[in-house]
């Protein structure tokens, strides 16, 4: 069974590679006497930024941090600059991407770092460093690690790019987003996490492989927190234009999105070491690219309430309008009473958590 507030579901969405530095984030990151490693697809990044290419930020230089570089460079969004405390770890990833550049016909540049004062100038800063739980550590052990580390990453990021994007990935993903939100003392708008995305992308898998409807042809919506308390809103969600609930059997449904909450442990039985990345990576993407685009696309994604659906201070997942200045608004559905519960539901398991971290309550 994994833990509601999904610390005990690694799906990917925390990066375990370079963990034993993650307490350095911070510190390595105010010396940069040396020169940090880089490595460049075309002109460096520093160098385009000038000539009007937007950049982008990952910290975290492992599964999930490495394989968003590559789909942001592949889409041809922006320049990227990939952090890792790790010696060699960014840059090497990035040497690798710039490889793949030519070959793909990309005109974008990648470079690799180990220090905040190279991200200068990001749009947008993707976090995805954190830690696994590991055996012996309790569910409280687990946040109180990760909120450490994404304090330390959010205050060097806010020291050296006051005015990006925070887009945050780490797990317990809306319990890390809110401590981003807190950390930066940015407007809530400027703070998102990406979960949304990725949760409603499993569920519209699992729904094309039972009906055989084209992936492109269904409309899947899950809300609410990302684990075992997310919430399927089956009222908005079809299939080649019918209701979900008229295409699919009671009994399959229910079995369908069980296997959607579950999806990330899932993943991690079967890889019997480490965890989800791709798709993690590429909900991310499509985030970056919402944002940069500014197209007022509307995602789920864990963004900051003030009443919406009667949740008030909390991050939590919920369609958004995203655009260049973050998220534009929530867009509130006509949800059914037993769905706008369930999410009442999930955001209290997620404040139950902000209040053992003493930022609520």
């Amino acid at each position: 069974m994994t833990d509601p507030t999904g610390v005990t579901d690694p799906t990917g969405v925390t990066d375990p590679t370079g963990v034993a530095g993650l307490g350095e984030y911070r510190s390595r990151s105010g010396s940069c006497a040396a020169a940090s490693s880089r490595a460049a697809a075309g002109r460096p990044a520093d160098e385009r930024n000038g000539m009007g290419m937007k950049k982008v930020g990952i910290v975290g230089a492992g599964h999930v941090g490495g394989t968003t570089a590559l789909f942001v460079v592949q889409k041809g969004l922006a320049d990227v600059v990939l952090l890792d405390v790790v010696e060699g770890l960014a840059a090497g990833k990035a040497l690798d991407i710039s490889h793949a550049a030519p070959v793909l016909g990309i005109d974008v540049g990648i470079s690799g770092t180990e220090c905040y004062e190279d991200l200068a100038g990001c749009s947008v800063v993707v976090v995805t460093a954190g830690k696994p739980r590991k055996p012996g550590m309790t569910r409280l052990d687990l946040l109180k690690a990760n909120e450490r580390i994404v304090r330390s990453v959010v205050e060097a990021v806010r020291d050296n790019v006051p005015d990006c994007i925070l887009m945050m990935v780490t797990n317990p993903l809306d319990v890390m987003t809110y401590v981003a939100y807190k950390t930066s003392g940015f407007p809530p708008e400027r703070v998102m996490g990406q979960a949304g995305v990725l949760d409603s992308a499993r569920f519209c898998s699992f729904l094309s492989a039972e009906t055989g409807a084209p992936a492109g042809r269904i409309e899947a919506l899950m809300l609410g927190g990302h684990g075992d308390t997310m919430v399927p809103a089956l009222s908005q969600s079809q299939v080649e234009g019918k209701s979900v609930r008229d295409a699919v059997p009671a009994d399959v449904l229910e079995r369908l999105v069980k296997r959607a909450r579950g999806a990330g442990a899932e993943i991690v039985q079967l890889l019997k070491s480490g965890s989800a990345y791709y798709g993690p990576a590429a909900a991310t993407a499509v985030m970056v690219e919402a944002v940069l685009g500014d197209v007022r696309s509307v995602l789920p994604v864990s963004a900051y309430l003030r009443g919406e659906y009667g949740i008030d201070d909390i991050y939590i997942g919920v369609p958004a309008e995203l655009g260049v200045s973050g998220v534009r608004r929530v867009v509130e559905l006509e949800l059914e009473p037993g769905e706008r519960e369930a999410l009442a539901r999930s955001a209290g398991v997620y404040r139950e958590a902000l209040v053992e971290l003493g930022y609520c309550g």
